[in-house]
């Protein structure tokens, strides 16, 4: 059978752009996805969400139309996103059909050591919430049975839930491995039993959008860089990065660090070696230092 092939068009403005292909996707029915709860079981779909800039994609059998948030053009990314989803088909070597790609999987969660030795982080292979939450203590968890009962164990210090991981702070008086498997357990259970596990909570995130923050626009390519570059590689290890501010006299970038990452002692490593770096390259002149406001 022979390979995929992508080819990108949009016309200037257009915030559609369309992606061809030579060969069908095997898809019976055109659709759209507005978020990746309604790409569930459709990997390709889900993938795609993961881009910062994708509002909607909609499947078709010769073609997928993508559509942007308008924090760039798509002259900025149409060969990246061509190259991306070739890869994802040719390497799958099989057709794109949504009926048949969600069909249900048993319930799994491995645990994960990350670079920080107080963190263990759990995997799941099901999407666990719609936003990464930290609760830092008993009293931040409301609306969440689930994290009351982690923080009954006397062991767990924090916990931070993000897309399809729970990463897990303890106390340094106790060793992993005399409690991973009961909080591995514990997990599995309450998963089994609950689809939701942050009823009732609302993020801060969503709170402050409740009054619309106007970005300037050197912030918004400083969450955009954060978004596509950074996130991805943080959250593989238990943690979230969150764009706090900018300091244009001084050309400071404040971020706050969540999960693995908050308190972990490579952190600041992280942040000199590798955000920073990634800031200043893609942002030349722009930036002096990036620094966590919370350690």
């Amino acid at each position: 059978m022979s390979l995929y092939k992508i080819k990108g068009k949009c016309k200037k403005g257009d915030p559609i752009a369309i992606f061809n292909l030579n060969r069908p996707l095997g898809v019976n029915n055109s659709k759209k996805y507005n978020n990746i709860d309604d790409a569930e079981g459709v990997t390709l779909v889900q993938k795609l969400f993961y881009l910062p800039f994708v509002k909607s994609v909609t499947l078709n059998d010769l073609s997928i139309e993508i559509e942007r948030f308008d924090i760039l053009e798509w002259s900025d990314v149409l060969l990246e996103v061509e190259i991306q989803i070739e890869k994802y088909l040719n390497k799958n070597k099989r057709e794109v059909n949504s009926e048949s790609e969600q069909k249900k999987v048993p319930l799994s969660v491995y645990a994960e050591s990350t670079p920080n030795p107080s963190v263990m982080k759990f995997v799941a292979n099901k999407k666990l919430t719609d936003y990464s939450i930290e609760y830092k203590n008993i009293g931040q968890a409301r609306g969440s049975n689930f994290v009351v009962e982690l923080f009954n164990f006397s062991y767990v210090k924090e916990v931070f839930i993000s897309e399809n991981y729970i990463s897990i702070t303890k106390n340094d008086s106790t060793d992993w491995n005399n409690i991973v498997l009961e909080l591995r357990e514990f997990i599995v259970t309450s998963l089994k039993i609950n689809n939701v596990i942050n009823s009732g909570y609302e993020p801060e995130k969503n709170k402050s959008n409740k009054k619309k923050i106007v970005r300037k626009k050197i912030e918004r390519k400083i969450i955009s860089i954060l978004e596509e570059y950074v996130k991805p590689a943080v959250s593989s290890d238990g943690g979230d990065i969150v764009f706090d501010s900018y300091q244009k006299e001084n050309k400071n970038v404040n971020v706050i660090l969540k999960g693995a990452c908050s308190g972990c002692p490579s952190s600041t490593i992280t942040l000199k070696n590798g955000i920073e770096n990634i800031l200043k390259d893609m942002l030349p002149g722009e930036i002096n230092s990036v620094n966590a406001i919370n350690g």
